[in-house]
């Protein structure tokens, strides 16, 4: 009877290499989901409680307005690395549609570890703009809070972007198809044939 295959050491290092990647994308998924939530809840409260206090109580709540735009900047930001991992960021892929195979895998890989090395640029621009914030002592004019605490949010949303982008790099370099994002492969919706409509 013959003895089934030895899995090869490349496989099982990939697979072991996936799995481990693929926690660091849950953790940052799981980071991503509870700034954002958590964002999103504080504005939809902050408004809801800012109208009814408006009509009830003929006042509103202080500083909405600046409240408004530090959950904005949040979102803004920590939508990055939410939107590369389900690849729903925005792609001039004219020129990558038109290849096929191996040259359209070389270009996704390409332009994955280009825009990570991007974001990682602008996260150490960004930094450097929070120190300084944090440095100057600037706050905001209604209610005082520091603005380097919500513009945190921008090298964070960075960092977390530029993570999604080296996933995706490394995940076409292991895996034979072609992949948008860690979990995303590249595939489009088949398009209806007139019998369908």
């Amino acid at each position: 009877m013959p003895q089934p295959a030895e899995p090869s050491a490349s496989h099982t290092s990939s697979s072991l290499l996936l799995r481990l990647l693929g926690a660091v994308d849950r953790v940052t998924e799981w980071v991503e989901k509870i700034i954002l939530g958590s964002s999103v809840l504080f504005l939809a409260g902050l408004l809801i409680v800012h109208v009814l206090g408006r009509q009830l109580l003929g006042n509103g709540v202080t500083g909405q307005v600046e409240l408004t735009q530090i959950s904005l900047i949040i979102m803004t930001f920590a939508g990055l690395g939410y939107a590369v991992r389900r690849a729903r960021h925005i792609s001039m892929s004219a020129f990558f549609d038109q290849l096929s195979g191996k040259p359209r895998k070389v270009l996704m890989i390409l332009i994955a570890l280009g825009t990570a090395a991007l974001m990682f640029y602008l996260a150490w621009h960004a930094a450097a703009y929070v120190m300084t914030i944090h440095d100057r002592g600037r706050t905001s004019s209604a209610l005082q809070i520091p603005l380097w605490i919500p513009y945190l949010a921008a090298p964070v949303g960075f960092v977390l972007a530029g993570i999604q982008f080296v996933l995706t790099a490394v995940r076409n370099l292991i895996s034979p198809e072609v992949y948008r994002s860690f979990t995303e492969k590249d595939e489009y919706d088949a398009i209806p044939d007139d019998g369908a409509l």
